[in-house]
């Protein structure tokens, strides 16, 4: 996926049936502004009122998800969401004249079909990634889920699924998406499944008033199963019966599977729509056993959460005993600082749009003897000068060859300080750009902590200067 947000071209209309309640029903999806995220407008109530699509407003997962925001609900999302996830839409306005989102065939195609058929169109924003930086755990004995989502190395977001049902025509079935290039051929035709027996209760209960055998894959497991029993289901479902044979893989359909794998590989695309509702992309290895939509949206509740925690403190996962991506030799060859004015001893991380590094304070430091006698204390201006020169680090690394230039800082904005930097305090910078690198502007949000606490934030533009090839070697004053 590119690192810029992107929404759709214009407007892509869609029209079918709830799988739940039969009802015809219109989705349109439309173009949204950047930072707009998903959200679902029902046109068909009073005031067309909006639901975000966000795990925390998820309100039910029997046989599917249902968000709901007060009295209003939407049901179905997964399919529609995992297509535009799965084709880099971030933002997205998704208009419907019903309750359920139309069932299509009981894949996602028909939904990447129509966003395909208006295209997307990139935005002047970077996209909000979470980066998984360790493990993620999430179980349900009851339901025998289990769900780990862990680090990649290259930052890809993969999914690998087990499911088993204790089936004999099902048995256990394994399926893989290591790119999202992926989903359109391999995931996206891979439609929802059902077993007989469920589909009797839920016909029984007034369910799948829209379920028929060109939208589902249903399989049969029991021996015996006759025509009359058949001819029940059909009834119960408001259905013709249709004379249809039982294969030997357990298939109810007049159609052959897609993949032999297709129920994992369905499981793989419901996750991918579940996961939709974080808000944000996610880089990061997602594996999952026994999945269903409860463990689904649970688990993108469990990652809202360490979204939550990281927002609080970006830097806690840290280990300052871990071999720096650059050590102070290496940050010596990047920045021009030298004595007394070098303030960074090392970057711990860095990846396309933020970076950590680390500046370990000392009661050698010249500015201790008059800041304060006897109670000494890190001046706020070079507490930003050691953020800065993190954030130079971080400009520098996207030229070949940095050492042919300069950051000059243009400005600084809303600078606070929040606790007191004292000698043998540790600080951990944390800095995210703002908005893209353009013509050489660097525009980045820093923060800096000290043992898990914020103690000083700022924002700050630096441009990045080419340095005339006549000049002397730069001053240590050059990114005051």
């Amino acid at each position: 996926m590119s690192d810029f947000q992107h929404t759709l071209k214009g407007s892509a209309v869609i029209t079918g049936v709830g799988l739940h309640t039969g009802e015809p029903v219109t989705l349109t999806l439309r173009p949204a502004p950047v930072g707009h995220g998903y959200k679902f407008q029902r046109t068909d109530l009073e005031g067309e009122p909006i639901i975000d699509a966000d795990a925390d407003l998820v309100v039910s997962t029997e046989r599917g998800t249902t968000l709901g925001k007060g009295e209003v609900t939407v049901n179905t999302t997964e399919h529609v969401l995992s297509a535009l996830y799965a084709l880099g839409v971030d933002n997205c306005l998704l208009q419907t004249t019903g309750r359920e989102m139309p069932i299509m065939d009981g894949s996602a195609l028909p939904f990447v079909h129509a966003i395909e058929s208006v295209g997307l169109v990139q935005q002047d924003a970077l996209r909000n990634w979470f980066v998984l930086k360790e493990p993620i755990w999430f179980e349900t004995q009851e339901r025998g889920t289990e769900m780990l989502g862990v680090p990649t190395p290259g930052g890809e977001f993969r999914l690998t699924v087990m499911v088993d049902y204790n089936s004999p025509v099902l048995g256990t079935q394994h399926a893989s998406m290591y790119r999202a290039e992926e989903f359109k051929k391999e995931i996206a035709p891979c439609r929802t499944f059902v077993f007989l027996r469920e589909l009797e209760q839920l016909a029984k209960a007034g369910l799948i008033k829209g379920g028929d055998l060109n939208n589902a894959i249903v399989l049969e497991d029991r021996e015996g199963t006759t025509e009359e029993q058949l001819k029940e289901v059909a009834k119960n479902l408001g259905r013709e019966y249709e004379k249809v044979e039982i294969r030997r893989n357990g298939v109810v359909n007049t159609t052959d599977l897609k993949f032999f794998n297709e129920p994992a590989r369905h499981k793989l695309l419901d996750i991918v729509g579940d996961l939709a509702l974080v808000g944000r992309p996610i880089k990061g290895h997602i594996l999952a056993a026994r999945p269903g939509h409860f463990g689904n949206t649970s688990f993108a509740k469990r990652i809202k959460e360490k979204i939550r925690e990281e927002e609080k403190n970006p830097v806690s996962h840290v280990d300052l005993g871990k071999e720096p991506l650059f050590d102070i030799v290496q940050i010596h060859k990047m920045l021009p600082h030298r004595y007394p004015f070098l303030l960074v001893d090392k970057v711990m991380e860095m990846n396309e749009d933020s970076i950590i590094g680390v500046k370990n304070v000392t009661m050698n430091e010249p500015h201790f003897t008059g800041h304060f006698p006897n109670n000494p204390v890190m001046p706020g201006v070079l507490q930003v000068e050691a953020m800065a020169q993190v954030g130079g680090i971080f400009a520098l690394s996207k030229v070949p060859d940095p050492e042919n230039y300069t950051t000059y800082f243009l400005k600084t904005d809303g600078i606070r300080y929040r606790r007191k930097v004292i000698p043998g305090d540790t600080l951990i910078f944390h800095l995210a750009l703002i908005t893209p690198i353009r013509r050489g502007l660097v525009h980045m949000q820093g923060r800096g902590y000290v043992n898990g606490q914020l103690a000083v934030e700022a924002e700050m533009m630096a441009q990045i200067v080419k340095n005339p090839v006549s000049a002397e070697p730069v001053k240590a004053s050059a990114t005051a």
